[in-house]
């Protein structure tokens, strides 16, 4: 396949998507507008994430530091070797974060999703300080009670929102979860109304306005949207099948 035929498919897989996002919002009498696609472009190598941005797709989303401090640094060497201006378009960060790693993330990446410990965030804003920049982040939620998967738990919101809101090099904008990779619609609608409930908790406890829910992936983005989502997280549906990057 050449790079014609990858740019064109991908530009009608994200261009699907966003006709199923676009018909599950009006159905539930939301605005399309408010709801972003992530394209999760993890393990999918520099070269993928270039066709997609000649895509025209405008967010990508990337799972580990070190592989998007590479894959960003390969993007940024092809646009400067060739002369040309590196295209305009958002990284956020959606895994799992070690806080000696935030140190690749901060310069390039716009939303951090995945922050479960006020130590994490006080390394990214010490780090957004010293570049002199304010990072979005998102306080994950483990709304599954899965021990394998990361995030602080329901309970705990409050407390940890009020313990970083103040910080000067962050916005929190609101909440993340990871739902159950099942096909009971009941337990992944629970989940995510479980977040929700968490985003009005914080807001009314604390007098806050944060909007952005980050939930729902290919298989379940449109539960999430019904449940108010603003920022779905896609991979598979865009790129296909993920591949290892080396």
């Amino acid at each position: 396949m050449d790079k014609f035929d990858s740019v064109k498919i991908l530009k009608n897989n994200y261009e699907q998507i966003l006709k199923k996002v676009t018909e599950t919002a009006l159905k539930c009498n939301r605005n399309p507008d408010e709801i972003k696609i992530l394209a999760v472009s993890k393990t999918h190598n520099y070269e993928i994430i270039m066709q997609a941005i000649q895509a025209e797709i405008p967010i990508f989303a990337e799972s580990y530091a070190q592989e998007f401090r590479d894959k960003n640094k390969n993007l940024i060497s092809y646009y400067q070797n060739k002369n040309l201006e590196t295209p305009k378009f958002e990284w956020h960060f959606i895994g799992h974060l070690q806080a000696n790693k935030v140190k690749y993330l901060v310069p390039f990446v716009k939303t951090i999703h995945t922050v479960d410990t006020v130590n994490l965030a006080n390394e990214i804003n010490k780090y957004a300080e010293k570049h002199s920049k304010t990072i979005d982040i998102l306080i994950q939620i483990n709304t599954s009670g899965e021990t394998s998967k990361s995030g602080i738990e329901p309970e705990d919101c409050i407390q940890i929102a009020k313990n970083i809101e103040h910080l000067k090099n962050i916005n929190l904008i609101g909440l993340m979860t990871i739902g159950t990779f099942s096909e009971d619609e009941k337990i992944i609608r629970k989940e995510f109304t479980l977040l929700r409930n968490c985003l009005a908790e914080i807001n009314f406890q604390l007098g806050l306005s944060l909007k952005e829910l980050s939930m729902g992936m290919s298989h379940d983005f449109e539960i999430a949207i019904e449940e108010q989502a603003t920022m779905i997280r896609v991979g598979t549906a865009i790129f296909g099948k993920r591949i290892l990057t080396k």
